[in-house]
């Protein structure tokens, strides 16, 4: 329908029409095209025109760059979640050697209980790599805080 509208439109001003594609270039002959064929409409054959695309253009760029900050917060929080799980896990288990009394130790719960140790201190420091990276990513990347912003 609105096909049919910008053809009469066009045929009657005898003016070229400013709208992406070939639309302009085309020269249309309403008599000879069946009511099937004036129905169809194209990419080509939309009415925005070059200002309005690249203004919808920008927004999905703003918008975009909003998602992409936000995976990338969710991406260190679900990180973050998961090394706490596995520092509890292991604290867990150091609990349980440490509440043996240090008479009744094997030789083998003792170096478990090193290792134990070992292995919370590094995935600790890992974390603490991780909330920093986190910080410094949230301050990389200018107008967080607008994105969050009531409009």
């Amino acid at each position: 329908m609105e096909l049919k509208q910008s053809l009469s439109t066009h045929l009657e001003a005898e003016r070229p029409l400013r709208r992406y594609g070939a639309v302009e270039e085309t020269a249309w002959k309403a008599e000879g095209l069946g009511r099937s064929q004036l129905d169809i409409i194209s990419m080509a054959e939309t009415t925005m025109m070059p200002e309005e695309i690249e203004l919808e253009m920008a927004k999905i760029q703003r918008l975009r760059e909003v998602l992409v900050r936000r995976e990338s917060e969710l991406r260190f929080m679900m990180d973050d979640i998961q090394l706490c799980k596995d520092i509890m896990d292991l604290k867990q288990e150091l609990q349980n050697l440490v509440a043996i009394p240090e008479k009744e130790k094997t030789k083998l719960q003792k170096q478990r209980e090193d290792e134990l140790i070992q292995k919370i201190h590094k995935l600790v420091q890992k974390r603490d790599f991780l909330v920093d990276d986190a910080e410094v990513e949230r301050l990389r990347l200018p107008g967080r805080e607008e994105s969050r912003a009531p409009t």
